[in-house]
C-alpha cells in the first residue's frame, strides 16, 4: 500500500496514491470503493493518517497485525527483515548518509505510523539484503582497506525486486543456473544471480553507481568529480547534479520519460536512449563474466517490463551470447520473449516488490509470534 515517496524528487509536487487489498485463501478478492485521499496531504503524516483512515473506512483494520516497509539501505548488519523498535530505527538512520534520497523518507514514514498506531508492529524489509550472499571480492572498493571498516564498500540495490523475480521464475520452474535481471525503471540496475542467489550487482556504494537512469548518471569517472570541484562545485551542487539533473533527463535535455524519449525525433532523444542500451550492453557482458556465463536474461521494472524497443536494442546487440527475441512476442509484452532456437532465455517478468514486503512480514510475525 505504498503511499508515501520513496525519494526527495518524487516528494516534489507528488499527489499518486495506490491502494491494493486482498483477502487470506478462499475469501477472494475485495472490492474498494477507491484509493485513499491524498489530495490534502503534505508529509508523511499526512499520508499515514490517510491510509489509516482508509483500511477503517474498508474494514480492513480489525485484523491488521503489523506494517511492513521498504527500507533500501541495512548497510552491512541487516541482511534479513528486521521487526522494528526505537533503537533499531535509530541504527537505520545512521545510514542516512549512504542513500541520502532514499533513507529519510522511509524512515519519516515508519516514524509517523509508530506515532499514530504505536500498537501495530512495523517491520522493516530491506533493499540491500538480497546481495549480502555476493563474496567479498564483489563488493571491495579499490580504496585503502580502514575506509572498508567505514562503510566504503559495495552494497546492491532492488533487492527487493531481484527477490520477486527470483521466486517468481524459481515458482514457476524456470530459475536457471546462471540468470542476469534487468531492473529498468526509473532507477536502473542489474544483477547476477547464481541459483537463485546475488554474486555481483551494478549499484554499489550508492544508487548512483552502475547504469544511466531516470535522472540519476550512473557510472562516472571519479576524475570528472574532482574536475567539477576544482572547478567550483560544492558537494551538495555535484550531488543535484548527479541524482536529479543527469540520467535520461540530462543527456536528452527533453525528459526523464522512456515513453516520451522513445516517440520523440529528436537527435538528442534517440542518443539518450541509445546511450542507456549501451550501457546495460555494457554491463550485461560484466555480470556474465562474473557467472561464467549465462543461460537467461529477465527485464523487470516499468522500462524492462513495458518499453519493447529497448529490450529490442538490448537484445540486439547480445545475440553474441545467444539471445535471440520473438518481435511479436516482445510488442506484447510476453512473459517469454525467446524464439525456438535461442541458447539464452530471455523473460519479462513484472516485479511486485510490495508482495515480498508483505510476504516477509507476515513470515517474520508468525515467527515470533503475533
Amino acid at each position: 500500500l505504498p503511499l508515501t515517496p520513496r525519494s526527495a524528487a518524487a516528494a516534489k509536487g507528488s499527489s499518486l496514491s495506490r491502494a491494493r487489498a486482498r483477502r487470506g485463501k478462499g475469501g477472494g478478492k475485495i472490492e474498494t470503493s477507491g484509493s485513499p485521499d491524498l489530495a490534502n496531504v503534505r508529509d508523511h503524516q499526512g499520508a499515514i493518517a490517510a491510509l489509516l483512515d482508509w483500511l477503517a473506512a474498508t474494514r480492513l483494520d480489525a485484523g491488521l497485525a503489523g506494517i511492513g516497509h521498504r527500507v533500501v539501505h541495512g548497510g552491512g548488519e541487516f541482511t534479513v527483515p528486521a521487526l522494528l523498535d526505537a533503537a533499531t530505527i535509530e541504527r537505520l538512520a545512521a545510514f542516512a548518509p549512504l542513500a541520502p534520497h532514499h533513507q529519510p523518507h522511509n524512515l519519516a514514514a515508519i516514524r509517523a505510523l509508530a506515532v499514530q498506531r504505536p500498537d501495530l508492529r512495523q517491520v522493516a524489509c530491506f533493499d540491500t539484503a538480497f546481495h549480502a550472499t555476493q563474496p567479498a571480492l564483489a563488493t571491495r572498493l579499490g580504496l585503502p582497506r580502514e575506509y572498508e571498516s567505514q562503510g566504503l564498500r559495495r552494497y546492491g540495490f532492488h533487492g527487493l525486486s531481484y527477490d520477486y523475480v527470483t521466486g517468481r521464475l524459481r515458482a514457476e520452474g524456470k530459475l536457471p543456473a546462471r540468470l542476469v535481471v534487468a531492473h529498468l525503471g526509473n532507477g536502473c540496475s542489474m544483477c547476477a544471480i547464481r541459483d537463485g542467489k546475488s554474486i555481483a550487482t551494478t549499484m554499489g556504494f550508492s544508487t548512483l553507481d552502475g547504469l544511466a537512469m531516470a535522472t540519476r548518471s550512473g557510472s562516472v569517472d571519479p576524475g570528472a568529480l574532482i574536475h567539477l570541484m576544482r572547478s567550483g562545485m560544492d558537494a551538495a551542487a555535484i550531488e543535484d547534479l548527479l541524482y536529479n539533473r543527469s540520467g535520461l533527463l540530462g543527456m536528452s535535455g527533453i525528459s526523464a520519460d522512456m515513453k516520451i524519449l522513445l516517440a520523440s525525433d529528436a537527435p538528442a532523444a534517440k542518443e539518450a536512449v541509445d546511450f542507456f542500451c549501451y550501457r546495460i550492453v555494457r554491463e550485461t557482458g560484466s555480470l556474465v563474466a562474473a557467472l561464467g556465463g549465462i543461460d537467461a536474461l529477465a527485464f523487470t521494472g516499468g522500462i524492462g517490463e513495458n518499453a519493447a524497443a529497448v529490450r529490442a536494442a538490448i537484445v540486439r546487440d547480445l545475440a553474441w551470447l545467444g539471445l535471440a527475441i520473438d518481435q511479436t512476442a516482445n510488442a506484447r509484452n510476453d512473459a517469454e520473449l525467446s524464439t525456438a532456437n535461442a541458447r539464452v532465455k530471455c523473460y519479462v517478468v513484472p516485479t511486485d516488490e510490495e508482495l515480498v514486503i508483505a510476504r516477509h512480514t507476515a513470515n517474520l510475525l508468525l515467527a515470533i509470534g503475533n
